[in-house]
């Protein structure tokens, strides 16, 4: 067994950075979004029930399968799936967890350097006068998503995405206590503060003052007043369940990762909650108290339905601000991108410290060094997702790193804990040095319930059907028609459904099918590299012990 000198400095530190894990960009707009659309308050009911059946179960599978493969010196995914049983093939799931946080640090890295772009916008001023038709077609220009040109790169997003990719290296570079636990521990009470500052100024608005033609108190209505009808819905219990899945950070790899720096007998039942937790009050309270509220003051209720999400967040905030005045509207932007940024920041910061792990565990490299592969290969990967943005590059990374690895691989560890590595072991692995009595029933929860929530996550991404009507879907499939697949599920992108021309030239000039059938054959290529590292490494292993045992004898 092998000891690995790098911890956590704290326990505060490990729970604030395992909650800035989890609390990324999603929390403030995808949350939203999704209880508007999904049945407002009544999407809170799935919502919960996801948390408590799948989600808390998966916090706690992540954690012991993480704690139990620190033990062997292992603190990233492959290395930790070889451990749960004796099974050669278990460490290839761990593939996984390399390739979900190189690959989604790609794009989500670009993504976060928006918002420390338009926080120096905000402090300068850069939208005072604008109207939102000029908002909007600014933040196109400044992402390169206008459609136009092939090679359509913005010089200030490429500068504050360098800035952005040096900041995440240089934190990483410094370790796990002097580097991400002293991030965490400055940017998520940064992030509360500027979310509880919003907040307040939201809810405090009133019809008349500064422009606003509503009360802000009515987003709040508007979003939790419940559609109970909604509950009959799959297509809301999908959405809740998925919600939960991607805001918790799981099927990922950081939260194994970060847990196998604890020690043998460190709790991990009672940090596992209050992560969770912490993650749910920042997404509920304040991701449903800032937006929403804002937008439903000056936009009414309509509108904001039509436009809730990640445009709202970039092209609408800003103009709204205005009305604030510039000093006002300069602050509320520093705290809004600022929270995002933050939010941003912790969250890739978790993505880059498994793939440094595995360097470091498997191939004996030191920090620095992992770091600068890391930096090298991210660099490479992130290249097409600037590029070829509204190509489709972007949505490509997001769809099958971000969406489609993460529930395969979740589905794999809670199949393995339970089943292979065993639940009565699993179960004292959590229940060890745990600071509070888990309920027993979690045990049955998490053999039969769990896996059964991803398989039902899975398969609704593979057959979801057009516009997420199931009901209709069924009534046409029972009456002889066949299935009517949504071009947005898994089955619906392998096979382009919804696109006429699929063409890779025209003009000798390559087509958006080409560019996303290109991304996707990096992807495959990249998970393909990875595996080959895992088998290259453990081979090297099995070399290094045959030598041994030679010597001994």
């Amino acid at each position: 067994m092998t000891h690995q000198k790098e911890r956590w400095g704290s326990r505060i530190g490990l729970i604030l950075a395992m909650a800035g894990n989890a609390v990324g960009l999603g929390n403030f707009l995808r949350f939203p979004a999704q209880a508007v659309q999904n049945g407002g308050g009544a999407f809170i009911i799935p919502y919960l029930v996801s948390f408590i059946f799948m989600g808390i179960p998966l916090l706690w599978i992540e954690w012991a399968i993480g704690r139990n493969g620190g033990r062997f010196g292992h603190h990233s995914g492959p290395g930790m799936m070889d451990k749960l049983g004796n099974h050669k093939w278990l460490k290839y799931t761990g593939v996984f967890g390399i390739f979900s946080n190189l690959t989604i640090a790609a794009y989500y890295c670009y993504l976060e350097s928006w918002t420390l772009g338009y926080v120096w916008h905000s402090i300068a001023g850069t939208f005072n006068g604008m109207d939102s038709a000029q908002v909007g077609n600014y933040f196109l220009l400044y992402v390169g998503a206008d459609g136009n040109p092939l090679f359509n790169i913005s010089g200030q997003a490429i500068s504050f995405f360098i800035i952005t990719f040096c900041l995440n290296l240089w934190i990483l570079s410094r370790g796990l206590s002097r580097g991400i636990e002293t991030a965490s521990k400055i940017g998520m009470p940064l992030l509360v503060i500027f979310g509880i500052f919003l907040a307040i100024r939201a809810l405090t608005l009133s019809s008349g003052e500064l422009n606003a033609i509503n009360d802000a108190a009515a987003g709040l209505n508007f979003l939790w007043q419940p559609r109970f009808e909604s509950l009959a819905d799959p297509k809301v219990w999908l959405a809740a369940a998925g919600q939960i899945f991607f805001t918790l950070s799981v099927g990922m790899g950081c939260i194994h990762c970060y847990a196998a720096y604890l020690h043998e007998k460190d709790d991990i039942a009672l940090n596992a909650v209050s992560a969770g937790f912490t993650n749910e009050f920042v997404e509920v309270i304040l991701g449903g108290s800032i937006i929403i509220p804002i937008g439903v003051a000056y936009l009414g209720l309509d509108e904001v339905q039509r436009i809730v999400g990640l445009s709202m967040g970039f092209q609408t905030m800003p103009i709204l601000f205005q009305n604030w005045g510039p000093v006002l509207a300069a602050l509320a932007g520093l705290a809004w991108f600022g929270l995002l940024f933050f939010a941003g920041i912790t969250s890739s910061l978790a993505m880059g410290q498994p793939i440094i792990a595995f360097l470091q565990d498997e191939y004996k490299l030191t920090r620095q060094k992992s770091v600068r592969y890391f930096g090298a290969m991210l660099l490479v990967l992130t290249i097409p997702c600037i590029i070829f943005f509204s190509h489709g590059s972007f949505s490509e990374f997001d769809d099958w790193s971000g969406t489609f690895s993460l529930v395969v691989f979740a589905l794999f560890e809670s199949l393995a804990f339970a089943w292979i590595f065993g639940m009565n072991k699993g179960w004292d692995e959590i229940t060890r040095g745990a600071d509070i009595k888990v309920p027993a029933f979690y045990k049955f929860v998490i053999r039969y319930i769990t896996p059964l929530f991803l398989i039902s996550v899975f398969l609704g991404s593979l057959i979801s059907p057009l516009g997420g009507k199931w009901k209709h879907a069924f009534e046409q499939l029972f009456a002889g028609e066949g299935w009517p697949l949504d071009p947005g599920s898994i089955i619906g992108k392998l096979f382009k459904l919804g696109i006429e021309d699929t063409r890779y030239f025209i003009d000798g000039v390559p087509t958006s099918v080409f560019i996303i059938d290109m991304t996707r054959l990096l992807l495959v290529i990249t998970f393909i590299a990875i595996a080959a590292m895992v088998w290259y490494a453990w081979k090297r292993h099995n070399s290094a012990s045959e030598r041994q045992k030679e010597i001994s004898l």
